[in-house]
């Protein structure tokens, strides 16, 4: 009989008014009992309403089944026959909207926790698996990856699987994208980003860093240079501002910025490590998705006293992950809703405050969002010394702006066939941030995984 428990078992977790002074993981995962009385509450659904809502399509409910047996390879075999990297997506996927957000348990109660169970199995397969022997039968064919994120790794991975002799092309000197520079050593480890990736290594895949395609190669010099496909996962990494006075001042940082100083330049080991960046007494920052989350919450961890979220919007509004904006909440940070900068003012070129207005909520606007309008005579100021602007990043122009052939959207995504994934440039596929824009980790492995069926179907035909 299943358990019918309507909550889920509680993970464990660091106190919030320890852990907004450490950069270790919030959330300390279940034990191998936690996981099995989890692991009951599935119902073991014949339609399987979970795994439909899963990009890249992990048959949850046989994985759940054998965690519940106690056989947690063997959950982890299932995993990975669709999924490379099960310790990232545990610990950052959207499953509220996606995988749990399917569950009948969900209806009444809350959802089977999917995303904890599937964390769980491949921490558990790291410390306690043994690595299989790689035998792979090479079929000689050369394809270029273009970015080492979850695209463009699982892409990789796919491929290698299936013979290909692949390399990936990453601008940066360390590999995993945005999982290495983008999300905070809290919420994912950086020594299991690379565990990762160093599984999609283990099956061949070459990585070549400090390589800016665009610069340093042409996606036509790669053809030229016998890859008979090309898979652009190279994010987006060129950030919006909002267009007020003051953005230019020091003091104001992108949040990707903010963030990669942090990660890839080790500010989250403050104070034994200087870190690369000003924190002031108070932080603001502008915006409210999962990336603001990450910013307002690093920066509490870096010194900050009084850390605001300043959002023009409502909660309800809100578009980061339930999980994170509760977990920002117990950290201290505060949110100031209906509210939106106008101007930042500066002294001697650094930051010295942030003037904002309120707003409130009119009629829904092309997003189905209400749109939000100013209160007249509502200003007001902020004494601040560090901005951090988290509203939003575009595909970078570059890729683009140097392979003729390839269309775009005008504001810089690339068109692709949403089958195939394939480009209007022969022999080029992309998927991910870059056709995009910003989006999440699961949905950029789901493009990259068709995109590799794609280009194994088109070579193999050749």
């Amino acid at each position: 009989m299943p358990n019918m428990s309507q909550e889920k078992v509680k993970m464990p977790e660091q106190d919030p008014n320890v852990r907004n002074k450490n950069f270790e993981e919030v959330s300390l995962g279940y034990t191998k009992e936690q996981a099995m009385e989890e692991a009951t509450r599935c119902l073991n659904c014949r339609n399987k309403p979970c795994t439909q809502g899963c990009p890249v399509g992990v048959p949850i409910p046989d994985f759940i089944s054998k965690v519940a047996e106690g056989d947690f390879e063997a959950a982890y075999d299932i995993i990975t026959s669709e999924n490379a990297l099960p310790a990232i997506c545990g610990r950052v996927c959207p499953q509220e909207n996606q995988c749990e957000g399917q569950c009948v348990r969900g209806r009444r109660g809350e959802p089977v926790g999917i995303g904890r169970l599937e964390r769980f199995v491949a921490d558990y397969h790291r410390e306690h698996g043994v690595q299989k022997e790689v035998n792979i039968e090479k079929n000689g064919k050369k394809v270029a990856i273009v970015g080492s994120g979850p695209a463009g790794i699982t892409c990789a991975g796919e491929l290698a699987k299936r013979g290909y002799d692949v390399t990936v092309f990453e601008a940066l000197h360390k590999t995993g994208g945005v999982l290495s520079y983008g999300i905070p050593e809290f919420r994912l480890p950086k020594a299991l980003v690379q565990q990762e990736v160093d599984g999609v290594a283990a099956l061949g895949v070459d990585f070549e860093t400090n390589v800016v395609v665009g610069r340093s190669i042409t996606i036509d010099e790669l053809q030229a240079d016998g890859y008979e496909a090309i898979f652009v996962g190279s994010g987006a990494g060129l950030p919006r501002f909002q267009g007020i006075p003051g953005e230019n001042l020091n003091g104001v940082y992108v949040a990707n910025e903010f963030l990669t100083r942090v990660n890839l330049m080790k500010g989250y080991q403050f104070p034994d490590h200087p870190t690369p960046v000003k924190i002031t007494d108070t932080v603001c920052v502008i915006g409210a998705g999962n990336v603001a989350m990450d910013a307002a919450r690093t920066a509490k961890r870096l010194g900050a006293e009084n850390v605001y979220i300043v959002y023009r919007r409502s909660a309800k509004e809100v578009p980061a992950r339930a999980e994170e904006i509760h977990h920002a909440q117990e950290e201290g940070i505060i949110f100031k809703f209906l509210t939106n900068p106008v101007h930042i003012y500066g002294e001697e070129g650094w930051v010295k405050s942030m003037e904002c207005v309120e707003m409130e909520l009119g009629e829904p606007d092309a997003s189905g969002r209400r749109r939000p309008i100013v209160k007249e005579g509502s200003n007001f100021s902020i004494e601040t010394g560090t901005v951090i602007v988290a509203i939003g990043q575009s595909p970078n122009p570059l890729i683009r702006q140097t392979t003729p052939g390839l269309d775009t959207q005008r504001w810089g995504g690339i068109i692709v066939d949403e089958d195939t994934m394939k480009t209007s440039k022969d022999g080029v596929y992309a998927g991910g941030d870059a056709v995009t824009g910003a989006a999440t980790v699961i949905l950029a492995m789901g493009a990259g995984k068709k995109a590799a069926q794609a280009i194994d179907e088109a070579l193999k035909n050749q």
